[in-house]
């Protein structure tokens, strides 16, 4: 299917030499997209800036939407596409952790839109934050080309909520001339206090860091058992002295080498691995986090017209497929992946075998808002380093 979309002049080869040679700013988007054949619908829904109604001052689409979505989650260039489309700011927020977004929002934060996790969409829908999406708003929506496991979390009381953006897993990433291999979250944390002292990040998100010490030690990672979280949260003090940091946004310090080790998610590892190929990434044996994040409308959104407008954008299939290229998330439109190259499927970080996810877990709801969790993390991130 890629190889309809590519040029007949450019091999699979050829097109991640060019694909290397746009992110080291050597070509332009441009010149990358006709030589990949990925661009010219593309250029033409992005590029054009229209002089319509959408454009003027007062318009229904206002002049500001808001975002508030993960680390190094987009391409940048789509937002000043959008603007250019359509005369509406961007404006992006950065978030760490879904209980994080929750408190913000509740603490009176507003965001047009949000891209929340999958076990985030009930506690929400249940707190009456969100607003159910208007289809019709969305016609680059195409429920047809999602498996019914990506759909179902976004789908509340007969409506729908959320819309996926892109799955993914976490796990484990470090730095291969430093470190032997690290396989899984007990190594992790035991290396974490060996020879990756003093150079390991671990999630700044109560999920995945009480997720990954309940896993180490061999528990769900979904556990409410109060005796294994109090288990967890030792292990958690335990390694705290050894850390670099508590942060979700660690590429910056992979990638200098300021770090070795860290835990991630598999579109962080796909970015860092592609720039930095001694920055391996494994899902760990023993467990973790498998995970689909979706776009969703606060209903405290002051610009839901806009909110849809954009969302919309990013759907499309060709704008879609340019932002997998970017930020290295499983796509799960099979729209989207019917446009990316084949040597990005066989990208093993981001579609892994089938047999490497079987011992991993959804996040689940009531993991997200158990008050016994966030008193270990909240205690967890007090502690001195």
């Amino acid at each position: 299917m890629a190889d309809k979309k590519t040029s007949p002049e450019i091999d699979a080869n050829g097109f991640m030499a060019e694909y290397m040679r746009l992110k080291r700013g050597s070509v332009t988007r441009r010149h990358f997209l006709a030589v990949t054949g990925l661009g010219a619908a593309a250029l033409m829904i992005g590029g054009t800036r229209r002089t319509s109604v959408a454009t003027s001052e007062g318009s229904p689409l206002g002049k500001k939407v808001t975002l508030a979505t993960w680390p190094n989650y987009h391409d940048p260039q789509t937002f000043e596409d959008f603007t250019a489309h359509y005369g509406v700011e961007v404006e992006v927020s950065i978030i760490g952790s879904n209980e994080g977004m929750m408190r913000a929002l509740e603490s009176g934060r507003v965001w047009d839109i949000i891209v929340p996790t999958q076990y985030a969409i009930a506690p929400y829908f249940q707190r009456d934050m969100l607003e159910p999406l208007d289809l019709r708003r969305l016609p680059n929506f195409d429920l047809n080309s999602h498996a019914d496991r990506f759909l179902k979390p976004g789908v509340r009381a007969g409506a729908i909520y959320g819309v996926p953006k892109n799955a993914g897993t976490t796990g484990i990433a470090y730095n291969t001339q430093h470190l032997a291999p690290v396989e899984s979250w007990r190594d992790f944390f035991d290396r974490a206090m060996g020879d990756a002292s003093g150079k390991t990040i671990l999630h700044d998100y109560q999920l995945t860091a009480i997720g990954g010490a309940l896993v180490a030690l061999g528990y769900g990672f979904n556990s409410l058992d109060p005796t294994e979280l109090e288990k967890a949260g030792e292990l958690l003090m335990q390694v705290r002295p050894h850390l670099l940091a508590i942060d979700s946004d660690y590429q910056p310090a992979m990638r200098t080498g300021e770090a070795w080790l860290t835990m991630c998610w598999s579109n962080d590892a796909s970015q860092m691995h592609r720039d930095v190929p001694e920055i391996a990434f494994d899902i760990a044996t023993d467990g973790g986090e498998i995970w689909t994040d979706y776009y969703a409308i606060p209903a405290s959104a002051e610009n839901k017209p806009a909110a849809h407008a954009l969302i919309n954008h990013l759907l499309h299939p060709e704008i879609a497929a340019r932002e997998h290229l970017v930020h290295g998330g499983t796509a799960t439109d099979s729209r989207v992946r019917a446009l990316l190259p084949k040597e990005i499927l066989a990208n093993r970080i981001t579609y892994p075998d089938e047999a490497k996810l079987t011992a991993l877990e959804f996040g689940l709801a009531v993991a997200l808002t158990d008050p016994k969790r966030a008193e270990i993390m909240n205690r967890f991130r007090a502690a001195r380093g």
